[in-house]
């Protein structure tokens, strides 16, 4: 366990700057250390209050351990019991806390470089706690709240629900059918602690795993544990292709998403998993409504209804796509960052269920991934491109006038779900800020190549000219 050592105070500015949308994350020991995470646990009880028992994991930082402990006292100390899990991927901590019953908080920066750490908390259930739920009172409770003095009542206990994890997954999504060659790239994250417990269940006569980075090393020795990044993938890529592997998997820092490689090592496109995925759960539940954000691919919503679902259409952002599933009681939602919610999960997002369920489909038939992910996609999608720019309205108006405003080139539907969205029939672009950098993230998405790279060129051409 690496000691983390306390600054002298917790100055209320970077407080304020930790604490995120959705969860706390910042530099170690400079903007999170145990002092923060004490009180974040304290004020974390009086905002959840009613909640007896709190769940704790972390991931495999150098900082995780100590921080853990020092929310975990926090907890006592106002007076609610703590079950410590250990080390933990942060859909096993969603797990613990729907499975018993409990709040949860996970201590994981999830992709983010070495020196990050940081705090996902929910409620019982695994509801999400964000900055809208409860989020941000718990921050100005740290920054101003009076700290409890101890509570001699409060109990600590530690608990291993890794088996049990395993077990409710390939409940979930047994994979039957052909024996597969697996190449998992856990990045030296959480998966190298979930990925052998889940194959191992699975068997020797159903899957080969081919390990690659398994040892736990929040250092990140290899590359960076964010599989978004094309870069990432590429020691991926080529062991696949090396080993004749079926497929691919690649899962981030703390595990919770999941990437796929096919057999020829190209990357398959999320939209076109949410697509895969959204078939197999409308299979077991006819006519079940499905969550896609306004960045999947429009053959997301048009696969959903053709196979008698109703695709539900939200804004990026996982407290957004679980709020709407709670809403509409959709089987399943997935966002084109690699994030895969399911309603038999909790609500929660699973890397390895989403990992499964490609799995199951994939040993199901004689096909390749390739010609299988085929079969689900149609269109051609550019990726997110960020740009840097200052004045972040200004931009969005400008190109809201050019392809909207009486001047455009051609009839375009436009709204404002997340940022600016415009589309025609044979395209569309969504440009939307970001809401903690001086950031404009662009996707766009075309009948064909050639369409999409015409209009991604020319939106990136007048991002920049004014950045």
């Amino acid at each position: 366990m690496t000691r983390v050592l306390a600054v002298s105070s917790l100055d209320a500015d970077t407080v304020r700057a930790i604490f995120k949308a959705y969860d706390v994350r910042g530099l170690v020991p400079d903007q999170v250390d145990e002092e923060l995470a004490r009180r974040t646990g304290a004020a974390f009880v009086r905002v959840v209050a009613g909640e007896g028992t709190v769940v704790i994991g972390h991931d495999m930082r150098p900082s995780s351990p100590a921080l853990a402990e020092a929310f975990g006292l926090g907890v006592t100390q106002a007076g609610a019991d703590v079950l410590h899990i250990g080390l933990a991927s942060t859909d096993q901590l969603y797990f613990a806390s729907g499975h018993l019953g409990h709040a949860g908080a996970m201590f994981t920066a999830s992709h983010n470089p070495a020196q990050y750490n940081g705090i996902k908390l929910c409620r019982s259930g695994a509801q999400p706690v964000g900055m809208d739920t409860g989020l941000a009172e718990i921050r100005d409770l740290v920054i101003s709240g009076p700290l409890p003095d101890g509570c001699a009542q409060a109990s600590v206990r530690r608990r291993d629900v890794l088996d049990d994890y395993v077990a409710h997954l390939l409940g979930l999504a047994p994979v039957i059918g052909r024996r597969l060659k697996i190449v998992v790239d856990a990045g030296n994250g959480m998966a190298g602690l979930t990925a052998p417990a889940v194959f191992a269940a699975l068997g020797s006569e159903q899957v080969e795993l081919v390990p690659m980075y398994f040892e736990l090393d929040g250092t990140f020795p290899h590359h960076e544990a964010n599989p978004i990044e094309p870069e990432n993938l590429r020691d991926l890529q080529a062991r696949v292709v090396a080993e004749g592997a079926d497929i691919g998997l690649a899962f981030d820092g703390d595990a919770d998403r999941c990437f796929v490689v096919d057999e020829r090592g190209g990357a398959v496109s999320p939209s076109t998993l949410t697509a895969l995925i959204a078939a197999r759960e409308l299979r077991r539940d006819p006519g079940a409504n499905v969550i896609h954000n306004l960045i999947t691919s429009r053959a997301v919503p048009e696969i959903v209804t053709e196979l008698g679902g109703t695709p539900v259409r939200t804004r990026v952002g996982h407290s957004f796509i679980k709020a709407t599933m709670a809403e509409t009681d959709a089987v399943f939602g997935g966002e084109h960052s690699g994030h895969f919610y399911f309603r038999d999960f909790w609500r929660a997002d699973s890397g390895m269920l989403a990992a499964l369920h490609t799995l199951a489909a994939l040993a199901e038939t004689d096909q390749p991934l390739s010609e299988l992910a085929g079969h689900y996609e149609r269109y051609v999608l550019s990726g997110e491109i960020n740009s840097t720019v200052a004045d972040q309205q200004a931009v969005v108006a400008e190109i809201e006038e050019r392809y909207a405003g009486d001047g455009a080139p051609e009839p375009a539907q436009v709204d404002h779900l997340d940022g600016l969205t415009v589309a025609t029939d044979d395209w569309w672009f969504n440009v939307r800020p970001s809401n903690t950098e001086p950031l404009l993230r662009l996707n766009v998405e075309g009948k064909d190549a050639a369409t999409m790279e015409r209009v991604r060129d020319e939106v990136l051409a007048r991002i920049r000219r004014q950045a």
